[in-house]
């Protein structure tokens, strides 16, 4: 029996000592969990009973239990590379068989699917065509790598101050290329449906008490369309888009009216549309004759909100511009969020969400079995995984 008990702790011991070598091993690999053996005495079974003092009959190894504390968080350089701050295990997929995971190492395949470094599929919630996301069903998530294609602009918002102590110009007519004939100008970039950049210049010139006119030229003329309100003898397109502005006796902006060409005023205050604005370029020089340039009816229409604008006795300046227009884009990187949610980052300076990670949590972490790579599969004794998002508190 003693030569018995005896070789029960060797063999104890050896078990630990396994156990302690395979956590020494796997001190690099990321997602692993330490493993802790535990023991349970023996006792030798009797029909008789075994007295007040019985003697053991050696150990035994009771369990190898996987401690799921939190590792340590590292920066890296790629944006896919994951970690997760709490419970939770990622969820891949290898040809349906779908395991769970610590491990946050990821990047893409040739067809844009993000995969482990064993090639096992990312699960998550994808999107739809407008960047959307499919909440409900988890599947295998995808990076769209075409280029974004361009959008033209179609809202313009602007807030500027105009300088109530400015003077009525003495230069008239207006003309762009004298400051003589207007109080102040501001140029902003816009993009046709090709992804071209255009610039708008707007012209402010006071023409009474509270009261001004914006000029808008758009690569240095009209927004209108070419054939709009021709007038023989004279150079169309370099006569501007007016609208009127009239401002309260306190500054506030209170109206807009369109002038000249194709216009509409929606109904917010302080906005306007330019409707049938066309890219143009000069088809002669003299006399300069203007036709469109790649961009054909329907037009898009660009609604310029003014209405934060103020005429206050300070100079002029320009508070903030926004516009919705972008060229091409070509993918520049990704970037996931706090909530698991992926966004691809584009040359235009815009980005789109690509799918949203899930996370699974168990009852029992401890009834997970354990298959390598380091990754776990689903037990009896693990109980179903809830499966949400992360920062759900699912």
């Amino acid at each position: 029996m003693s030569f018995n008990v005896g070789l029960s702790g060797l063999r104890a011991a050896t078990s630990d000592l396994n156990v302690t070598g395979n956590n020494i091993a796997n001190a690099g690999t990321v997602g692993f969990k330490q493993s802790r053996a535990e023991f349970a005495d023996v006792y030798a079974a009797s029909t008789v009973g075994g007295g007040s003092n019985p003697i053991g009959s050696g150990v035994l190894l009771a369990n190898v239990s996987q401690l799921f504390k939190q590792g340590n968080v590292n920066n890296t350089q790629n944006g896919l590379d994951l970690a997760i701050n709490g419970n939770g295990f990622f969820v891949t997929s290898n040809n349906g068989d779908v395991g769970y995971t610590r491990a946050g190492y990821f990047g893409t395949d040739k067809e844009g699917f993000v995969v482990n470094n064993f090639g096992y599929k990312l699960q998550g919630y994808a999107v739809d065509a407008n960047g959307n996301l499919q909440n409900g069903v988890v599947t295998d998530v995808q990076i769209q790598t075409a280029s974004q294609a361009p959008k033209a602009t179609t809202q313009l918002d602007q807030t500027f101050n105009l300088n109530s102590t400015n003077q009525i110009p003495t230069t008239t007519p207006f003309n762009a290329t004298d400051p003589t004939s207007y109080n102040s100008a501001t140029s902003t970039n816009i993009y046709d449906s090709q992804g071209n950049s255009h610039v708008m210049t707007q012209f402010f010139v006071k023409t009474g008490s509270n009261a001004w006119d914006m000029k808008v030229l758009i690569d240095g003329r009209n927004p209108a369309a070419p054939a709009t309100n021709i007038v023989a003898g004279v150079d169309q397109g370099a006569l501007p888009f007016t609208a009127s502005m009239v401002f309260s006796a306190s500054g506030q902006l209170l109206s807009t009216t369109p002038g000249d060409f194709t216009a509409t005023v929606p109904a917010k205050v302080g906005a306007m549309n330019l409707s049938s604005w066309v890219p143009a370029s000069p088809s002669s020089a003299i006399p300069p004759i203007w036709s469109s340039n790649g961009t054909t009816p329907p037009f898009v229409p660009i609604e310029i909100d003014l209405s934060p604008s103020t005429q206050f006795a300070s100079t002029f300046a320009v508070s903030s511009v926004s516009q919705d227009g972008y060229t091409t884009g070509q993918l520049a990187g990704l970037e996931v969020d706090d909530t698991g949610i992926i966004f691809a980052r584009y040359t235009n300076g815009q980005s789109k969400t690509q799918g949203q990670v899930v996370l699974a949590n168990f009852a029992n972490q401890q009834g997970l079995t354990p298959v390598g790579k380091p990754a776990w599969i689903q037990s009896f004794e693990s109980g179903e995984p809830v499966v949400g998002t992360p920062r759900s508190g699912t």
